[in-house]
């Protein structure tokens, strides 16, 4: 390898099919979910057993609030063995659902911290080019055309403004009454204000998360 500093980058980055899967529905789709038992195998192949040849301590673990759901998050540091010495700590934040609004009402994980580990273990594992084929090939920013996108015309790098979707005229509402409580047109669940605002004005009519997915 004509770069040495490669060498580990190019040993992690392919991820075979088997590990693999693809995300076909939600705000994540097009995008590639990674098993995280080969992450866990692929660290241990390059360093060693896990607590010898590579290892990671917890920071920070909390959990944060937005609106009425609330997820936990899960900070780390990574670390490993590599030519005979032991790393600077490489950092990773992780995070996963602890409290959502669905249909029949809230639903309490009890694994989010054990999912936001996980989700901490592969951002931290990503620096040092685990999975980078995947990541490389899927990851988009603002700037990168999706694939559902429309062609760009010839010689345009950027569109002119970004693409919003069609809105409804929001009909004419009332004030609520004191002690009125928003719920879903659809449904019948709690919402809080700010989703019963915004699907009043995209659908028309007060709309949950999920029916609004529907709608």
């Amino acid at each position: 390898m004509d770069n040495p500093n490669m060498a580990l980058y190019e040993r992690l980055r392919s991820v075979p099919e088997e590990a693999k899967k693809p995300i076909t529905a939600g705000r994540l789709k097009g995008f590639t979910d990674i098993n995280p038992m080969w992450r866990i195998k692929v660290l241990t192949e390059a360093f060693g057993p896990c607590g010898i040849g590579w290892w990671y301590k917890i920071t920070d673990k909390h959990l944060e609030g937005n609106g009425q759901e609330i997820r936990a998050f899960v900070d780390i540091e990574l670390y490993y063995r590599w030519n005979g010495e032991v790393s600077q700590p490489v950092p990773g934040t992780g995070g996963a659902s602890f409290l959502t609004m669905e249909k029949n009402g809230a639903y309490t994980s009890d694994e989010c911290y054990k999912m936001a580990l996980t989700d901490a273990i592969s951002v931290a594992a990503k620096a040092l080019g685990v999975a980078a084929d995947v990541f490389y090939a899927k990851d988009r920013d603002k700037y990168t055309q999706r694939e559902d996108d429309p062609p760009r015309p010839q010689g345009q790098q950027q569109p002119p403004q970004q693409r919003q979707p069609a809105q409804r005229p929001a009909p004419q509402q009332n004030p609520p009454e004191e002690g009125f409580v928003p719920t879903c047109a659809d449904c019948g669940v709690k919402i809080d204000d700010r989703v019963h605002d915004y699907s009043v004005r995209r659908f028309g009519r007060p709309l949950c998360r999920d029916c609004q997915k529907k709608a």
